[in-house]
């Protein structure tokens, strides 16, 4: 049932539910969650899967990616990133990178010789116009990035904007992604596009989210409602203790999605098709 808001007022999102996966031990060199399991495409959209993630060495080799984004924020430690086109980098904490896969990116990830990482990888699904996109990559620093101070609290952001402070991410799907710290007993809002579909993750503390300030602690995910009203929208934010988010909401794409491993395409003919160039060296720009 859609919610109608008051004239000049948006409208108070709620918080639909709330996930909180139990730790996979992959391996001595790897635990992770699916924050968002792969699979139930048409509640996530345009969201895809969300891994956390903490490893070490040897947790991955060099891997394919189609047809997506990826979207990785790190934790704490430090993430080395290179691949088959030349590019390399390296992300701190508070630091997120948005990889384009585009075309086709053959890729590895790992954290220094003797140190682990704790991060959140989300996958963002790219439009079928978008699937064989030219590969990018947008390293977007922490200390770069645009920051607001309201009382009790810091924002910064990613992509998309927040209280009138834009961020100039390049964006194949418009996605808006903030972090927020915010001080015990401190309120903060966010505006939302209410055709947006979108969620809060806790990286540290507890607090209070929504109309309904539904509560939540650290490492959950919250998933806003899906509210038939095209009115403007807003989420609101109480932290109950020193509170640490990550707010993430795009419009979804309303497509069809076929996923094959790493790539994730339209069609099955598409998969298939990603597989054969993979093997036959079709991913490498040389």
């Amino acid at each position: 049932m859609s919610r109608v808001s008051r004239a000049g007022v948006p409208m108070a999102r709620r918080i639909s539910h709330v996930d909180d996966p139990i730790s996979i031990k992959d391996s001595a060199h790897h635990v992770a969650r699916a924050m968002i399991p792969a699979g139930d495409w048409a509640r996530h959209d345009p969201f895809l899967l969300m891994m956390e993630d903490e490893f070490g060495i040897g947790a991955f080799g060099m891997h394919p990616h189609r047809g997506i984004e990826t979207i990785t924020y790190v934790i704490s430690g430090s993430l080395r990133h290179t691949d088959n086109r030349g590019n390399s980098g390296v992300l701190g904490p508070g630091d997120i990178q948005f990889m384009t896969a585009g075309s086709g990116v053959i890729h590895l990830e790992e954290p220094p010789i003797g140190e682990r990482v704790h991060l959140l990888q989300l996958w963002l699904n790219l439009p079928a116009a978008q699937k064989m996109t030219t590969p990018r990559y947008q390293d977007l620093h922490a200390t770069a990035m645009p920051r607001y101070t309201v009382p009790g609290a810091e924002i910064t952001v990613y992509s998309g904007i927040s209280n009138r402070v834009t961020a100039p991410t390049l964006n194949h799907v418009p996605v808006t992604i903030i972090e927020a710290q915010v001080g015990a007993g401190a309120t903060v809002t966010q505006n939302v596009p209410s055709s947006y579909n979108g969620f809060v993750h806790i990286i540290k503390g507890e607090g209070e989210f929504g109309a309904t300030h539904a509560r939540g602690r650290t490492g959950q995910t919250l998933w806003l409602d899906r509210p038939t009203s095209t009115e403007d929208s807003e989420l609101l934010v109480v932290a109950v203790t020193n509170l640490r988010i990550l707010f993430v909401a795009g419009e979804p794409l309303n497509e069809p999605v076929v996923a094959g491993g790493p790539f994730v395409m339209n069609t099955a003919a598409q998969i298939d098709q990603a597989y054969l160039d993979y093997r036959a060296g079709r991913f490498d720009p040389r």
